[in-house]
């Protein structure tokens, strides 16, 4: 079993405030570029609910949301470098607009599978990538988000989706351990 860590090890990387500002932009952004257009919404389990549900928040055109789940991490620090289709299961998305959120572009292998997935499977009107974070250090394959809020380090993140062994999703901030 791992080391649980608490939350007086952690350090505040990005506040709430900033989260919340930086999503609003995003929203923002969003209505700019899909007017009033119907906009099907894929969320990647676990991670990305909190950072979804802020964002749908903000956005004016008709939306349709969609859950999968995805896992490249297992009870670690990094990415375990495979991706699992834990379930992928959506709608036909043929001739749609589509906005993928993801809470963490780490390695870049979770968009990539999510990308050539859409691809393979679907002729959509627009397939764009959105992600909370964008880390670009680590990243394996050349892959870059259509929108992100935050550019960060390389550091492990934990809070607002993002976890430690399941545990610190609640956060309302993101922080990180000093190592």
């Amino acid at each position: 079993m791992l080391e649980m860590i608490t939350e007086q090890d952690l350090k505040v990387l990005i506040k709430e405030d900033e989260l919340q500002n930086s999503i609003k932009q995003l929203g923002e952004k969003l209505n700019d570029f899909y007017k009033n257009e119907e906009l099907y919404v894929i969320s990647v389990l676990k991670g990305s609910v909190m950072f979804t549900v802020d964002l749908v928040k903000h956005l004016k055109m008709p939306l349709n949301m969609n859950f999968i789940r995805l896992s490249s991490y297992g009870s670690g620090f990094t990415s375990s470098g495979k991706v699992n289709a834990v379930d992928i299961s959506l709608p036909d998305l043929n001739g749609k607009n589509v906005l993928i959120v993801e809470d963490i572009i780490d390695t870049g292998l979770t968009a990539k599978f999510l990308i050539d997935f859409m691809h393979l499977n679907f002729k959509t009107k627009s397939l764009k990538f959105c992600s909370l974070l964008d880390k670009r250090e680590t990243r394996k394959v050349d892959i870059e988000p259509d929108y992100y809020c935050f550019r960060i380090g390389n550091q492990f993140v934990v809070g607002y989706g993002l976890d430690y062994d399941g545990f610190y999703r609640n956060l309302p901030y993101i922080g990180y351990l000093e190592t």
